[in-house]
Protein backbone atom coordinates (compact mmCIF):
# COMPACT_ATOMS: atom_id res chain seq x y z
CA UNK A 1 0.00 0.00 0.00
CA UNK A 2 1.49 3.67 -1.19
CA UNK A 3 1.99 6.28 1.59
CA UNK A 4 -0.77 8.16 -0.84
CA UNK A 5 -3.63 5.47 0.41
CA UNK A 6 -2.73 5.56 4.46
CA UNK A 7 -4.59 9.25 4.62
CA UNK A 8 -7.61 9.19 3.17
CA UNK A 9 -10.91 10.57 3.28
CA UNK A 10 -13.03 8.36 1.85
CA UNK A 11 -12.14 6.83 -2.03
CA UNK A 12 -14.91 3.50 -2.25
CA UNK A 13 -16.91 2.31 0.50
CA UNK A 14 -16.08 1.07 4.57
CA UNK A 15 -16.07 -2.05 5.23
CA UNK A 16 -14.99 -3.36 8.90
CA UNK A 17 -11.32 -2.89 10.60
CA UNK A 18 -10.34 -6.57 9.63
CA UNK A 19 -7.34 -7.96 8.20
CA UNK A 20 -5.32 -5.04 6.25
CA UNK A 21 -2.04 -4.39 5.18
CA UNK A 22 0.13 -0.78 6.75
CA UNK A 23 3.55 0.98 6.06
CA UNK A 24 4.47 -1.55 8.67
CA UNK A 25 2.80 -4.92 8.69
CA UNK A 26 -0.84 -5.70 8.86
CA UNK A 27 -3.73 -4.99 11.24
CA UNK A 28 -5.85 -7.23 12.22
CA UNK A 29 -9.40 -7.56 14.01
CA UNK A 30 -8.41 -8.81 17.51
CA UNK A 31 -12.16 -10.48 17.70
CA UNK A 32 -11.16 -13.90 15.81
CA UNK A 33 -7.27 -13.34 14.42
CA UNK A 34 -4.25 -14.40 16.67
CA UNK A 35 -1.15 -14.15 18.32
CA UNK A 36 1.07 -14.42 21.00
CA UNK A 37 2.24 -13.36 24.63
CA UNK A 38 5.31 -10.94 25.79
CA UNK A 39 6.25 -8.77 28.88
CA UNK A 40 5.41 -5.30 29.61
CA UNK A 41 5.74 -2.68 32.17
CA UNK A 42 3.48 -2.50 35.66
CA UNK A 43 2.20 0.64 36.62
CA UNK A 44 3.05 1.37 40.09
CA UNK A 45 1.02 0.84 42.83
CA UNK A 46 -0.07 4.43 44.11
CA UNK A 47 2.59 6.46 42.73
CA UNK A 48 1.29 9.38 41.16
CA UNK A 49 1.33 11.33 37.55
CA UNK A 50 1.90 15.54 38.21
CA UNK A 51 0.03 17.65 35.49
CA UNK A 52 0.09 21.04 34.83
CA UNK A 53 -2.85 23.52 34.47
CA UNK A 54 -4.04 26.13 32.69
CA UNK A 55 -1.68 28.71 34.90
CA UNK A 56 1.06 26.11 34.27
CA UNK A 57 1.00 25.48 38.14
CA UNK A 58 1.45 21.67 38.53
CA UNK A 59 -1.15 19.21 40.17
CA UNK A 60 -1.39 15.72 41.51
CA UNK A 61 -3.84 13.79 39.66
CA UNK A 62 -5.62 10.76 42.14
CA UNK A 63 -2.80 8.02 43.25
CA UNK A 64 -2.99 5.25 40.85
CA UNK A 65 -4.02 1.26 42.20
CA UNK A 66 -2.14 -1.72 41.31
CA UNK A 67 -2.91 -3.82 38.82
CA UNK A 68 -4.82 -6.43 41.22
CA UNK A 69 -7.28 -3.52 42.46
CA UNK A 70 -8.19 -2.70 39.36
CA UNK A 71 -8.33 -6.01 38.05
CA UNK A 72 -10.77 -6.85 41.05
CA UNK A 73 -12.60 -3.54 40.56
CA UNK A 74 -13.07 -3.79 36.85
CA UNK A 75 -13.33 -7.39 36.06
CA UNK A 76 -17.18 -7.48 36.65
CA UNK A 77 -17.85 -4.97 34.43
CA UNK A 78 -16.30 -7.02 31.15
CA UNK A 79 -18.22 -9.88 29.56
CA UNK A 80 -17.68 -12.72 27.20
CA UNK A 81 -20.15 -11.92 23.58
CA UNK A 82 -20.05 -14.85 21.65
CA UNK A 83 -22.11 -14.69 18.13
CA UNK A 84 -23.54 -17.88 16.84
CA UNK A 85 -24.77 -17.72 13.26
CA UNK A 86 -26.94 -20.09 11.68
CA UNK A 87 -25.84 -23.74 10.95
CA UNK A 88 -25.86 -23.85 7.42
CA UNK A 89 -26.89 -27.49 5.46
CA UNK A 90 -22.78 -28.24 5.22
CA UNK A 91 -22.04 -27.66 8.38
CA UNK A 92 -22.57 -26.99 12.82
CA UNK A 93 -23.38 -22.96 13.49
CA UNK A 94 -20.36 -20.98 12.72
CA UNK A 95 -19.33 -19.25 16.66
CA UNK A 96 -17.13 -15.84 17.15
CA UNK A 97 -16.45 -14.66 20.65
CA UNK A 98 -14.63 -11.24 21.57
CA UNK A 99 -15.37 -8.73 24.73
CA UNK A 100 -17.79 -6.31 25.68
CA UNK A 101 -17.99 -3.64 28.76
CA UNK A 102 -21.13 -3.27 30.82
CA UNK A 103 -22.23 0.72 30.75
CA UNK A 104 -25.24 0.84 33.11
CA UNK A 105 -27.60 -1.04 34.74
CA UNK A 106 -29.58 -1.61 32.10
CA UNK A 107 -27.35 -4.48 30.63
CA UNK A 108 -26.17 -1.54 28.16
CA UNK A 109 -22.58 -2.83 26.92
CA UNK A 110 -20.14 -1.10 24.59
CA UNK A 111 -18.06 -3.32 22.36
CA UNK A 112 -16.64 -3.23 18.54
CA UNK A 113 -19.08 -3.56 15.51
CA UNK A 114 -16.63 -6.42 13.87
CA UNK A 115 -17.64 -8.26 17.40
CA UNK A 116 -21.56 -8.03 16.82
CA UNK A 117 -21.68 -7.59 12.66
CA UNK A 118 -22.20 -11.30 11.62
CA UNK A 119 -25.79 -11.30 12.55
CA UNK A 120 -25.63 -14.26 14.36
CA UNK A 121 -27.42 -14.57 17.92
CA UNK A 122 -25.92 -12.84 20.68
CA UNK A 123 -25.26 -14.59 24.46
CA UNK A 124 -23.48 -12.51 26.98
CA UNK A 125 -21.68 -14.12 29.79
CA UNK A 126 -20.59 -12.25 32.80
CA UNK A 127 -17.87 -12.82 35.59
CA UNK A 128 -20.09 -14.79 37.60
CA UNK A 129 -20.80 -17.67 34.66
CA UNK A 130 -24.67 -16.08 33.83
CA UNK A 131 -25.83 -15.99 30.46
CA UNK A 132 -28.35 -13.97 28.80
CA UNK A 133 -29.08 -13.09 25.44
CA UNK A 134 -28.58 -9.73 23.70
CA UNK A 135 -29.42 -7.48 20.84
CA UNK A 136 -27.59 -4.77 18.88
CA UNK A 137 -28.79 -1.44 19.88
CA UNK A 138 -27.24 0.65 17.45
CA UNK A 139 -23.58 0.76 16.01
CA UNK A 140 -21.40 2.95 14.51
CA UNK A 141 -19.32 1.19 11.41
CA UNK A 142 -16.83 4.13 10.84
CA UNK A 143 -16.15 3.98 13.95
CA UNK A 144 -15.68 -0.08 15.20
CA UNK A 145 -18.00 0.29 17.89
CA UNK A 146 -21.18 -1.13 18.86
CA UNK A 147 -23.56 -1.50 21.67
CA UNK A 148 -25.53 -4.25 22.45
CA UNK A 149 -28.39 -4.60 25.18
CA UNK A 150 -28.82 -8.25 27.33
CA UNK A 151 -31.71 -8.89 29.22
CA UNK A 152 -30.16 -8.73 32.93
CA UNK A 153 -33.72 -8.13 34.48
CA UNK A 154 -33.27 -8.67 38.41
CA UNK A 155 -29.31 -8.82 38.28
CA UNK A 156 -26.97 -6.02 39.69
CA UNK A 157 -24.09 -5.46 37.33
CA UNK A 158 -20.86 -3.82 37.88
CA UNK A 159 -20.58 -0.34 35.47
CA UNK A 160 -17.48 0.57 34.40
CA UNK A 161 -16.15 4.01 35.05
CA UNK A 162 -15.75 5.63 31.83
CA UNK A 163 -12.60 7.97 31.47
CA UNK A 164 -10.97 10.84 29.44
CA UNK A 165 -9.16 9.65 26.59
CA UNK A 166 -8.05 13.36 25.74
CA UNK A 167 -5.41 13.39 28.79
CA UNK A 168 -3.66 9.82 28.25
CA UNK A 169 -0.01 10.15 27.53
CA UNK A 170 2.63 8.52 26.11
CA UNK A 171 3.90 6.42 28.78
CA UNK A 172 1.25 5.67 30.63
CA UNK A 173 0.37 2.55 32.62
CA UNK A 174 -1.91 0.43 30.52
CA UNK A 175 -4.01 -2.53 31.10
CA UNK A 176 -6.39 -4.29 28.89
CA UNK A 177 -8.64 -7.12 30.16
CA UNK A 178 -10.91 -8.91 28.48
CA UNK A 179 -11.38 -12.72 26.90
CA UNK A 180 -8.59 -13.88 24.36
CA UNK A 181 -8.38 -17.20 22.68
CA UNK A 182 -11.78 -17.88 25.14
CA UNK A 183 -9.62 -17.21 28.39
CA UNK A 184 -11.95 -15.54 30.14
CA UNK A 185 -11.09 -12.70 32.14
CA UNK A 186 -7.73 -11.96 31.54
CA UNK A 187 -5.50 -9.19 32.34
CA UNK A 188 -2.20 -8.23 30.58
CA UNK A 189 -0.08 -4.69 31.39
CA UNK A 190 1.63 -2.24 29.42
CA UNK A 191 1.67 1.20 28.67
CA UNK A 192 0.74 3.82 26.22
CA UNK A 193 3.01 3.40 23.20
CA UNK A 194 1.21 6.77 21.45
CA UNK A 195 -1.77 8.45 21.21
CA UNK A 196 -3.39 10.49 18.11
CA UNK A 197 -3.06 7.28 16.07
CA UNK A 198 -5.03 7.32 12.37
CA UNK A 199 -5.91 3.90 10.75
CA UNK A 200 -7.67 2.44 8.09
CA UNK A 201 -8.20 -1.15 6.74
CA UNK A 202 -7.49 -0.06 2.87
CA UNK A 203 -10.52 -0.57 0.35
CA UNK A 204 -11.74 2.55 0.81
CA UNK A 205 -12.80 2.09 4.61
CA UNK A 206 -12.83 5.14 6.38
CA UNK A 207 -9.55 5.65 8.74
CA UNK A 208 -10.17 6.11 12.67
CA UNK A 209 -8.82 8.46 13.95
CA UNK A 210 -7.47 9.44 17.49
CA UNK A 211 -6.77 5.66 18.59
CA UNK A 212 -4.65 5.03 21.40
CA UNK A 213 -1.36 2.83 20.86
CA UNK A 214 -0.70 0.31 23.67
CA UNK A 215 1.97 -2.11 24.09
CA UNK A 216 -0.15 -4.59 26.73
CA UNK A 217 -0.75 -7.64 24.93
CA UNK A 218 -4.03 -7.73 22.77
CA UNK A 219 -5.20 -11.03 21.35
CA UNK A 220 -8.21 -12.71 19.33
CA UNK A 221 -10.99 -12.25 21.90
CA UNK A 222 -9.57 -8.88 23.35
CA UNK A 223 -11.79 -6.71 20.87
CA UNK A 224 -14.13 -4.83 22.45
CA UNK A 225 -12.48 -5.08 25.72
CA UNK A 226 -11.46 -2.19 27.64
CA UNK A 227 -8.15 -0.23 27.66
CA UNK A 228 -7.69 1.08 31.49
CA UNK A 229 -5.78 3.55 32.74
CA UNK A 230 -4.00 3.33 36.01
CA UNK A 231 -7.00 4.16 37.59
CA UNK A 232 -9.09 1.78 36.33
CA UNK A 233 -11.12 3.94 34.23
CA UNK A 234 -11.75 3.38 30.43
CA UNK A 235 -9.48 5.11 28.33
CA UNK A 236 -10.02 2.65 25.19
CA UNK A 237 -11.63 0.11 23.26
CA UNK A 238 -9.45 -2.64 22.03
CA UNK A 239 -9.92 -3.39 18.17
CA UNK A 240 -6.72 -4.04 16.45
CA UNK A 241 -3.23 -5.06 16.44
CA UNK A 242 -0.09 -4.99 14.31
CA UNK A 243 1.25 -7.70 12.29
CA UNK A 244 4.31 -7.60 10.39
CA UNK A 245 4.69 -11.23 9.99
CA UNK A 246 1.85 -12.18 8.43
CA UNK A 247 1.67 -15.03 11.29
CA UNK A 248 -0.89 -13.70 14.18
CA UNK A 249 1.55 -13.04 16.25
CA UNK A 250 1.45 -10.15 18.87
CA UNK A 251 4.53 -7.72 18.21
CA UNK A 252 3.41 -5.46 21.28
CA UNK A 253 1.59 -2.98 18.92
CA UNK A 254 -2.28 -2.81 19.25
CA UNK A 255 -4.58 0.02 19.27
CA UNK A 256 -7.93 0.83 20.84
CA UNK A 257 -10.72 3.56 20.02
CA UNK A 258 -10.77 6.58 22.68
CA UNK A 259 -13.51 6.19 24.39
CA UNK A 260 -13.63 10.34 23.58
CA UNK A 261 -14.59 9.09 20.07
CA UNK A 262 -16.79 6.50 22.14
CA UNK A 263 -18.60 9.02 24.08
CA UNK A 264 -19.08 11.38 21.22
CA UNK A 265 -21.28 9.08 19.63
CA UNK A 266 -22.71 6.86 22.34
CA UNK A 267 -26.30 9.11 22.18
CA UNK A 268 -27.00 8.51 18.85
CA UNK A 269 -25.63 4.04 19.51
CA UNK A 270 -28.08 4.13 22.33
CA UNK A 271 -30.82 5.66 20.36
CA UNK A 272 -30.78 2.62 17.94
CA UNK A 273 -29.36 4.21 15.24
CA UNK A 274 -26.44 3.45 12.93
CA UNK A 275 -23.91 6.18 12.59
CA UNK A 276 -22.86 7.73 9.54
CA UNK A 277 -20.27 10.35 9.06
CA UNK A 278 -19.57 13.00 6.40
CA UNK A 279 -17.22 11.89 3.40
CA UNK A 280 -15.74 14.63 0.74
CA UNK A 281 -14.18 12.14 -1.20
CA UNK A 282 -10.51 12.27 -1.35
CA UNK A 283 -7.15 10.59 -0.57
CA UNK A 284 -3.85 13.47 0.12
CA UNK A 285 -0.70 14.09 1.91
CA UNK A 286 0.13 16.00 3.96
CA UNK A 287 1.81 19.08 2.70
CA UNK A 288 5.61 20.16 3.98
CA UNK A 289 8.10 22.50 3.24
CA UNK A 290 9.64 19.45 2.09
CA UNK A 291 7.57 18.49 -0.65
CA UNK A 292 5.99 22.39 -1.18
CA UNK A 293 9.85 22.41 -2.86
CA UNK A 294 9.82 18.77 -4.56
CA UNK A 295 6.62 19.88 -6.34
CA UNK A 296 7.44 23.72 -6.47
CA UNK A 297 4.48 24.82 -4.69
CA UNK A 298 4.07 28.58 -2.87
CA UNK A 299 2.25 27.09 0.07
CA UNK A 300 4.17 25.39 2.95
CA UNK A 301 1.33 23.73 4.36
CA UNK A 302 -2.19 22.01 3.44
CA UNK A 303 -3.72 18.64 2.48
CA UNK A 304 -2.22 17.80 -1.49
CA UNK A 305 -5.23 16.40 -3.01
CA UNK A 306 -3.53 12.88 -4.26
CA UNK A 307 -6.84 11.24 -5.71
CA UNK A 308 -10.50 12.78 -6.40
CA UNK A 309 -12.71 9.72 -6.03
CA UNK A 310 -15.58 9.22 -8.90
CA UNK A 311 -19.37 10.90 -8.40
CA UNK A 312 -18.00 11.99 -4.92
CA UNK A 313 -18.74 15.38 -2.97
CA UNK A 314 -15.12 16.88 -3.68
CA UNK A 315 -15.52 15.82 -7.78
CA UNK A 316 -18.81 18.03 -8.38
CA UNK A 317 -16.80 20.63 -6.28
CA UNK A 318 -14.18 20.79 -8.72
CA UNK A 319 -11.47 19.72 -6.69
CA UNK A 320 -8.22 17.98 -8.45
CA UNK A 321 -5.86 15.39 -7.85
CA UNK A 322 -2.50 14.77 -8.67
CA UNK A 323 -3.87 11.18 -9.95
CA UNK A 324 -6.44 10.33 -12.43
CA UNK A 325 -7.46 7.56 -10.30
CA UNK A 326 -6.86 5.33 -7.73
CA UNK A 327 -5.57 2.82 -9.40
CA UNK A 328 -2.92 5.19 -10.71
CA UNK A 329 -1.84 6.42 -7.84
CA UNK A 330 -1.25 2.71 -6.26
CA UNK A 331 0.90 2.07 -9.42
CA UNK A 332 2.97 5.09 -8.99
CA UNK A 333 6.09 4.91 -7.49
CA UNK A 334 6.22 9.13 -7.07
CA UNK A 335 3.69 11.88 -6.44
CA UNK A 336 3.65 14.46 -9.40
CA UNK A 337 2.41 17.97 -9.35
CA UNK A 338 -0.85 19.11 -10.52
CA UNK A 339 -3.04 18.65 -7.45
CA UNK A 340 -5.00 21.16 -5.34
CA UNK A 341 -3.60 21.84 -2.07
CA UNK A 342 -6.91 22.81 0.51
CA UNK A 343 -5.02 25.13 2.78
CA UNK A 344 -8.57 26.28 4.74
CA UNK A 345 -11.85 25.02 5.16
CA UNK A 346 -14.62 27.33 6.44
CA UNK A 347 -11.83 30.07 6.88
CA UNK A 348 -10.13 27.73 9.30
CA UNK A 349 -6.74 26.93 8.40
CA UNK A 350 -5.56 23.41 7.48
CA UNK A 351 -2.12 22.07 7.66
CA UNK A 352 -2.55 18.69 6.91
CA UNK A 353 -4.82 15.90 5.53
CA UNK A 354 -5.56 14.93 8.73
CA UNK A 355 -6.72 18.13 10.09
CA UNK A 356 -8.78 18.36 7.28
CA UNK A 357 -10.88 15.28 7.70
CA UNK A 358 -10.74 15.59 11.68
CA UNK A 359 -12.39 18.90 11.29
CA UNK A 360 -14.72 17.94 9.09
CA UNK A 361 -15.80 15.08 11.21
CA UNK A 362 -15.88 17.02 14.34
CA UNK A 363 -18.18 20.19 12.83
CA UNK A 364 -20.05 18.18 9.96
CA UNK A 365 -22.48 15.73 9.21
CA UNK A 366 -23.94 14.63 6.06
CA UNK A 367 -25.37 17.00 4.02
CA UNK A 368 -23.48 19.87 5.25
CA UNK A 369 -21.53 22.45 3.12
CA UNK A 370 -17.86 23.33 3.68
CA UNK A 371 -15.90 26.64 1.95
CA UNK A 372 -12.54 24.92 0.93
CA UNK A 373 -9.64 27.65 0.33
CA UNK A 374 -7.68 26.08 -2.16
CA UNK A 375 -4.45 26.36 -4.00
CA UNK A 376 -4.33 25.98 -7.97
CA UNK A 377 -1.65 27.02 -10.26
CA UNK A 378 -0.73 29.55 -8.02
CA UNK A 379 -4.14 31.51 -7.47
CA UNK A 380 -6.14 30.92 -4.25
CA UNK A 381 -9.74 29.77 -5.60
CA UNK A 382 -12.39 29.01 -3.35
CA UNK A 383 -15.06 25.70 -3.89
CA UNK A 384 -18.08 24.99 -2.19
CA UNK A 385 -18.32 21.05 -1.22
CA UNK A 386 -21.85 19.66 0.01
CA UNK A 387 -20.64 16.22 1.80
CA UNK A 388 -22.29 12.71 1.39
CA UNK A 389 -22.42 9.74 4.10
CA UNK A 390 -19.44 7.61 4.11
CA UNK A 391 -20.22 5.09 1.86
CA UNK A 392 -20.79 1.56 2.51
Amino acid sequence: MTRTMLKQIGIIAATGLVASAVTAGVVIGIGSGGGGDRQATSPTANSARSTSDSTGETSLNTACLSAADIYERTRPAVVEITSTAQASRFGPPAESAGSGIVIDQDGTILTNNHVVAGGGDLEVTFQDGTTAAAEVVGTDPGDDLAVIRADVSGQKLTVATLGDSDSVRPGDPALAIGNPFRLEGTVTEGIVSATGRTFSSGNGTRPIRNMIQTDAPVNPGNSGGPLLDCQGKVIGINTALDNPTGQDVNVGIAFAVSINTAKRFLPEMLAGETVSHPWLGIAGEDLTPALAKQLDLSAQSGAYVTVVSSDSPAERAGLQGAFASETEANGSSSLPSGGDVIVAADGQDVSGIDELASYLDSEKKAGDSTELTVLRDGKTITLEATLAEWPG
